[in-house]
């Protein structure tokens, strides 16, 4: 029994308890919320600095803070210029009846000089508003003095002259700090003048609480203290001393007491601030021995323990303030740690946007691609329904005038029917002409049979038509569905990409940071965002090394040992000054290099040639060779085979797979003229990291392979460009190796030599006669044989491309590294 009471109780309690939990943090969140509204929505915030404010002065006598701030109120949040107003006399007449009608009537005169200049003067009015503070704060003085003392003394005409002057300071001031108390709907990042701003404002609210205290614990010190230590543990050393120094400024002029204490919050700030890394207790320690050694040096030690309960008071203020507001604060100061998240993960959200959109984009393409290569392919009922309205058409021009037309169509429906049939059919075939018997079954059995073949043969020739425009309109949504397709598919990929998000691998960072430190290399800090076998990525920052080169002779070999991998340098951006650091990013560098050589002539001796070629490293790690031979030759055999290449280079840049670019260019070229003109197209792909080459050959000659004596032959039976609508490229695939040459040429090469019956074996021959390996040198090699063969006469555009394939070799070796990192080889 109590083991049943234990199982129900036990989760029983644990539910009221997550219950009571959940209750009070909603109660909390929701007291948080009605606070928030309370101060910023209903502006009870003007109320509480606006009344400290009022109480704010400077040296006794000087008030130039209220003023200014019911300016600046004013003129940006007009509504709640009245409570501000209010809020300034009453904390003006807890100090004195006559500082209170000093506020009043410095407010008045504000308002009607205001008012004047707005009605004479047509100008922006935050431009205005500092004199017009300056001129109703010096009048209420001057006023005020006239009225007190029946005269205006030099001294008086001093002390108006500095406070009007402060005012005008403190008006630009509050103009940027106020709207950092208002409601925003954004999140905005404090620049380092705005933090100045708003502090000079709060330790203005601050000198209001001059005169407040408990046990000589003064209420401004704990105050001041207590947003120094706040600002420090959130922004840093930096921030904490600015702010200790321009509260303790403004403090000391408020009373001349004080003066040390510009000394002692800046000194607070900067300890607090540097032992932020122990968390609160840490910067709390920080501003208590900050505190305690200024107040001994400057004070002495009678006020030690004043010094001490003050501080105590402030860093329990601290203690109980919550997490969540200081990491909202620290997402407003630059330079802090949850700034730099934040902006990172708006920067991650706009990413995510982009991509989402990007997508979504994919998406569409790809869902029309679909509808696009929808068919209905023609079904047995369909070919039958052809049939019948293919017949009534007949008979609507045949029979509908026959005397026959009832025994015919009514008495022998189906012997006529299937007698028409075969007719058709027969026609269709074209076989009609010599099947005897069927012309005379048709004769005995129709009236009219030569009106009908005749009627036959002519509709059959409107239903090839629509049959083939029918084909052709299918072939063309095919190819649509796949040009979609592609470009879906490209859309996805750089979708990908951008989502892509540096990979975090800090064994293998850690490994290699102390792999070059202890090789004597200093490293700033190394980022990997890849480690796939081809696909290194590595980004590092190193000391200024003078420019000898420490990133390509030292540390990219070091890094290949690491790796089990070659890398290079891919890129390096030096420090502009000796103590900088530069920024470099390590690949893996390319398994095989190609290199090239080319030899082309136009059409005896000219300059504009048929053939065009190209030679481009595509951004996958491929290496793209073609050679387009117009047809004839002359300025429209070279527009046509120079458009063919340039399509074909934008293309696959682009990304979109060799068979949709080739297909791409196949429709452009056919629907973009209707003349008789095409061009040939000879593409070679080679992979750089496997030494695998595809070749597309559409129209063009054969290509070779010279392996050592071994000479491959690559051929295919593709059509050129530009004559059908569509066709199916076949590709060649070819395992290429180390010191390979691949020889490409266009007709006028294959086809040039005179007296010449087997092409192919006259090519291979020369080829394989050639003994230097030196890509350039082939092609003028093959050039001068095939001009020679001719005795010096060039009848046709000549083009040849020679490419060598070669391990991709950096020029420094691998450098090992110690035992201890081999046996801990980086996957």
């Amino acid at each position: 029994m109590e083991k049943v009471e234990r199982r129900f109780l036990i989760p029983f309690a644990n539910v009221q308890l997550e219950r009571t939990q959940s209750l009070l943090w909603r109660s909390w969140k929701r007291a948080g919320l009605h606070l928030h509204s309370f101060l910023f929505h209903k502006g009870f915030v003007y109320v509480l600095v606006g009344f400290l404010l009022g109480r704010a002065f400077i040296l006794s006598e000087i008030i130039p803070f209220a003023l200014p701030f019911f300016g600046a109120v004013w003129l940006l949040k007009r509504d709640k210029a009245l409570l501000a107003a209010l809020s300034l006399i009453a904390g003006a007449f807890t100090i004195s009846l006559e500082l209170c009608l000093l506020v009043l009537s410095s407010i008045c005169i504000f308002l009607l000089l205001h008012k004047m200049t707005s009605f004479f003067i047509k100008t922006d009015e935050i431009k205005i508003l500092p004199f017009t503070i300056f001129s109703g704060l010096a009048a209420s003085r001057l006023l005020y003095s006239k009225l007190t003392a029946g005269f205006i003394s030099t001294y008086d005409l001093l002390m108006t002259g500095v406070e009007a002057g402060l005012s005008i300071i403190l008006t630009l001031i509050f103009l940027q700090s106020i709207p950092l108390l208002s409601v925003r709907k954004y999140k905005q990042t404090l620049r380092v003048e705005e933090i100045i701003c708003l502090m000079i404002l709060l330790a203005s609210v601050m000198t209001g609480l001059v005169g407040i205290s408990y046990q000589n614990i003064q209420a401004e010190h704990v105050l001041s203290r207590y947003i120094v230590l706040l600002l420090a543990f959130t922004g840093g050393a930096g921030i904490g001393c600015t702010v200790g120094a321009v509260t303790g400024l403004v403090l000391s002029l408020a009373n001349v007491s004080n003066l040390y204490h510009m000394s002692l919050l800046a000194f607070s700030g900067l300890l607090g601030g540097l032992l932020k890394e122990g968390q609160k207790a840490g910067a709390s320690v920080g501003l208590i021995i900050g505190s305690l050694l200024i107040t001994l040096y400057g004070e002495g030690s009678a006020d030690v323990w004043t010094t001490l309960w003050e501080s105590g008071a402030a860093v329990l203020l601290f203690l109980l303030t919550p997490k969540s507001f200081t990491e909202q604060l620290a997402k407003h100061i630059p330079g802090t740690n949850e700034h730099v998240l934040e902006q990172q993960k708006y920067v991650r959200n706009i990413r995510d946007i982009t991509a989402r959109r990007v997508d979504q984009f994919s998406n569409v393409f790809r869902a029309l691609s679909e509808s696009f290569s929808t068919f209905y392919p023609e079904d047995g009922e369909d070919i039958e329904r052809e049939t019948d309205l293919f017949l009534s058409k007949i008979t609507g021009k045949t029979c509908q005038t026959c005397f026959k037309k009832e025994k015919c169509w009514v008495n022998n429906f189906d012997q006529t029917y299937q007698l028409m049939k075969q007719v058709m059919n027969e026609t269709k075939e074209k076989t009609y002409a010599n099947n005897r018997r069927l012309q005379k079954k048709l004769h005995r059995h129709c009236s009219k049979a030569n009106l009908v073949v005749g009627t036959i043969e002519q509709e059959m020739h409107f239903l090839e038509a629509n049959r083939k425009l029918k084909k052709q309109v299918q072939e063309s949504r095919r190819l649509v569905a796949e040009q979609l397709l592609g470009v879906a598919q490209v859309m996805s990929d750089f979708s990908r990409e951008m989502k892509k998000e540096r990979e975090h691998h800090f064994l293998q960072e850690e490994q290699i940071f102390y792999a070059l430190q202890n090789f004597g290399l200093e490293i700033g800090h190394i980022d990997i965002y890849s480690l796939e076998k081809g696909n290194v990525d590595i980004e590092m920052s190193i000391p200024y090394c003078g420019g000898h080169g420490e990133c390509e002779k030292i540390i990219a070999p070091m890094l290949s040992d690491i790796l089990n991998e070659m890398i290079i340098v891919k890129n390096e951006e030096c420090a502009g000054y000796p103590n900088g650091f530069c920024h470099v990013v390590f690949g893996s560098a390319k398994a095989y290099k190609v290199e090239t050589g080319v030899a082309h002539a136009a059409k005896g001796g000219g300059l504009v040639s048929g053939d065009s070629h190209s030679m481009i490293e595509l951004g996958v790690g491929k290496f793209a060779i073609a050679i387009s031979d117009g047809m004839g030759n002359g300025e429209r055999a070279h527009f046509e085979s120079n458009e063919t290449i340039k399509l074909l280079e934008k293309i696959l840049q682009s990304g979109i797979d060799e068979k949709i670019a080739i297909k791409t260019i196949n429709s452009i070229l056919s629907l973009r003229t209707t003349d008789e003109i095409y061009a040939t197209l000879d593409l070679s792909i080679i992979d750089l990291q496997s030494a695998n080459c595809k070749f597309m050959k559409i129209g063009s000659t054969p290509s070779f392979i010279k392996r050592g004596n071994k000479i491959i032959k690559i051929e295919s039976s593709n059509l050129p460009i530009g004559i059908i609508d569509d066709f199916e490229v076949d590709i060649v695939d070819e395992q290429l190796k180390a010191g390979d040459l691949l020889i490409m040429m266009s007709d006028g090469i294959f086809e040039g030599p005179r007296h010449v019956e087997n092409y192919d074996l006259w090519m291979k021959r020369k080829i394989k006669e050639i003994e230097t390996d030196d890509p350039q040198e082939i092609a003028d090699l093959i050039m001068e044989e095939v001009i020679r063969s001719r005795s010096g006469a060039i009848d046709d555009d000549m083009t040849v491309v020679v490419a060598r394939i070669n391990h991709n070799t950096p020029k420094w070796a691998a450098i090992p590294v110690s035992n201890f990192y081999k046996s801990k080889k980086i996957s």
